[in-house]
């Protein structure tokens, strides 16, 4: 509605522009003027028409070629200088040379800020001046590491620092699993929306959404890569497939999984502990327990005691690719207990 009054606004005006300088040739009611407001019309009428056409040029390419043309126009001044001093050269030669080198070269620098403006619009908002001892580092965050929820008990203890950027692609991979036919991914989906809201609202946390897309490139761990690769920044997640093929391509990954994996407390053998024996194990004599952050415990010759909390000792510890078991024995207290019924 404000558009189409403002269009019409500046057809009547100018209108009333060409019937006035219509006019000024023969007078007012003179043919003249209603020509000259016929053309004023017209003219309103084309510039409409382009304005509406640049309406699908989106501002970040249209401020980078402008950019571009600024930065073509700046060294087109020092080589149509240059010409000047070119001996026994016609002043006619010498204009229409100046007027085709300003022409090309605005040309070539249009047309590769328009091709670069990835960089240049992701790289501008970056820049600002500060001591080269300290860093701002920039992470991206991926949907999984969202849905996960982790992040937020993580930037609540402060341990993250940055400024955080959640790429529009990203958000709209999580809207679209946030509309999922499917219960489970529709629960996952609009968690991560929450995880979002409240990771907001912190207030030691910068969190910026970077609309910026890149229509070249098909799936989202791809267009997470070179967003990296454009800020220098890091991606935050929990999937392993991201994580192996950026590390392929040089861009510094921060998985949750392994923090999780590096948090768990170290056991050594010797050391005892007490573990809730939940079901049985492989072998004739062993029962499995879990600790709280999820490591599985061997218990050898405790079978019999299934359902029961009891102190172990330690024998040894297996690192494996699917996380990190613990072998351990009936501690000789609890040998010597009797068995509960």
């Amino acid at each position: 509605m404000t558009f189409g009054f403002i269009r019409i606004l500046f057809m009547l005006i100018s209108a009333i522009v060409g019937f006035q300088l219509g006019s000024a040739f023969e007078g007012v009611g003179s043919v003249w003027a209603l020509v000259g407001m016929g053309i004023g019309v017209l003219l309103a009428t084309l510039i409409i028409f382009i304005e509406a056409g640049l309406g699908k040029l989106s501002l970040r390419g249209l401020s980078a070629a402008v950019f571009g043309l600024i930065l073509a126009l700046i060294i087109s001044r020092f080589l149509t200088g240059a010409i000047d001093l070119i001996p026994d050269i016609t002043p006619v030669f010498s204009s229409s040379l100046k007027l085709v080198l300003v022409l090309v070269l605005g040309y070539f620098g249009m047309i590769f800020a328009m091709r670069g403006r990835d960089e240049f619009n992701l790289i501008i908002p970056y820049i600002k001046f500060e001591r080269q001892d300290q860093k701002d580092s920039v992470i991206i965050l991926d949907t999984s590491v969202i849905i996960d929820g982790r992040i937020l008990d993580i930037c609540q203890t402060k341990f993250l620092e940055g400024r955080f950027v959640i790429p529009g692609f990203v958000l709209k991979e999580l809207q679209q699993v946030a509309d999922s036919h499917d219960p489970l991914k529709r629960n996952r989906g609009r968690r991560g929306l929450d995880i979002l809201n409240k990771l907001k609202k912190l207030q030691h946390v910068n969190v910026k959404i970077q609309e910026e897309d890149f229509p070249d490139v098909q799936t989202v761990d791809e267009k997470l890569i070179k967003l990296s690769k454009l800020l220098s920044a890091k991606v935050l997640t929990n999937d392993f497939n991201l994580n192996k093929v950026a590390e392929l391509q040089g861009v510094m990954i921060l998985n949750i999984n392994e923090l999780a994996q590096a948090l768990r407390p170290i056991m050594l053998p010797g050391e005892t502990m007490e573990v809730k024996l939940i079901k049985e194990g492989k072998e004739q004599s062993q029962a499995i327990g879990y600790l709280d952050d999820g490591t599985m415990v061997v218990v050898d010759n405790s079978r019999r005691m299934i359902g029961q909390m009891i102190q172990v000792v330690v024998t040894s510890v297996l690192q494996t690719a699917a996380g990190r078991m613990i072998f351990a024995k009936l501690d000789t207290k609890t040998e010597e207990r009797p068995e509960q019924k």
